[in-house]
C-alpha cells in the first residue's frame, strides 16, 4: 500500500498502471523464535566524556547504564509466492524473471536487520530451508514447523509417509548438513527430494525449476 500517492510521479503511475493498494506477491510471516526467551539481560554503559577540544563529544549529559534483554535463538520465519502473480510468459517477464531471482538471492543472503545501530551484527541468512513448488495454494503442513534442534519433522516424515510428493521439495542448508542423518537422507532423496548442503543452493536450485534461471555461478567444468 502506498498511503501518499503524490509520492510517485503521475507519468510512472501511469506508465506502470501502478496500483496503490495491492496483494502483495511476497507474502511473509512474524520471524518467531525456536527458543522462548529467557530473560536473559546484558547491561552497557553510555559515557560521559569530558567536554575539551580533543573530545568535543559526549554521548550524554551523565553517565547512564542501558539494560538490555536478550533473546539469544535462531529464528524461523515462512513464505509464499504465487508464481502465476509473475507472469513469466508475458512481453516483460523476463524483467520479472530477473526480480524473482534477485529476490531469492536476497533471501539466500539476508543481512543488516538488527537494529541499536551498530552495537550489534546478526544475520537472517537461512541456516536451513525448506522450499516447496507445488500447485497447492496452501502449504498443507505446519509452516512454522522447524524444531529446537533444528528438525523439521512434519515434512520430513510426510514425504517419507508419501503424504507430500518429495518432488516439490528443495531443503538446504544445516537441516541437512548436520542434522539429518545419512539414512533419512537416503530415504528422502528415494521419494525424489533435492537435498542441498547449503541453504543459497536449495533456493537457487528452486529458482532454476521455477524460471530456467539461478543467481549462483555455475561451476567450471572440471572443477569442484
Amino acid at each position: 500500500m502506498i498511503a501518499d500517492r503524490k509520492q510517485v510521479p503521475a507519468r510512472i503511475a501511469q506508465q506502470r498502471n501502478l496500483k496503490f493498494k495491492r496483494d502483495s506477491v511476497f507474502r511473509m510471516n512474524l520471524a518467531l523464535g525456536l527458543e522462548p526467551y529467557r530473560h536473559d539481560a546484558v547491561f552497557t554503559q553510555s559515557p560521559l566524556t569530558v567536554k575539551n577540544p580533543e573530545a568535543p563529544w559526549q554521548n550524554a549529559t551523565t553517565s547512564a547504564l542501558l539494560h538490555r534483554e536478550t533473546a539469544v535463538t535462531a529464528f524461523q520465519y515462512p513464505f509464499a509466492m504465487n508464481l502465476g502473480d509473475f507472469h513469466f510468459g508475458d512481453s516483460d517477464g523476463a524483467t520479472r524473471k530477473t526480480w524473482f531471482v534477485h529476490l531469492l538471492k536476497a533471501i539466500s543472503e539476508l543481512n543488516n536487520v538488527a537494529g541499536n545501530h551498530a552495537r550489534s551484527y546478526f544475520e537472517m541468512a537461512p541456516a536451513s530451508i525448506v522450499v516447496r513448488l507445488s500447485e497447492s495454494l496452501v502449504a498443507g503442513y505446519e509452516t512454522y514447523g522447524f524444531r529446537g534442534d533444528g528438525t523439521f519433522p512434519e515434512v520430513i516424515e510426510g514425504i517419507v509417509k508419501g503424504d507430500y510428493a518429495g518432488s516439490e521439495f528443495y531443503i538446504g542448508g544445516a537441516l541437512v548438513r548436520t542434522v539429518m542423518p545419512p539414512e533419512r537422507q537416503k530415504e528422502l532423496e528415494e521419494k525424489g527430494a533435492h537435498l542441498y548442503r547449503m541453504a543459497a543452493k536449495a533456493l537457487n536450485a528452486a529458482a532454476k525449476a521455477a524460471c530456467g534461471t539461478g543467481f549462483l555461478a555455475e561451476p567450471v567444468e572440471g572443477t569442484e
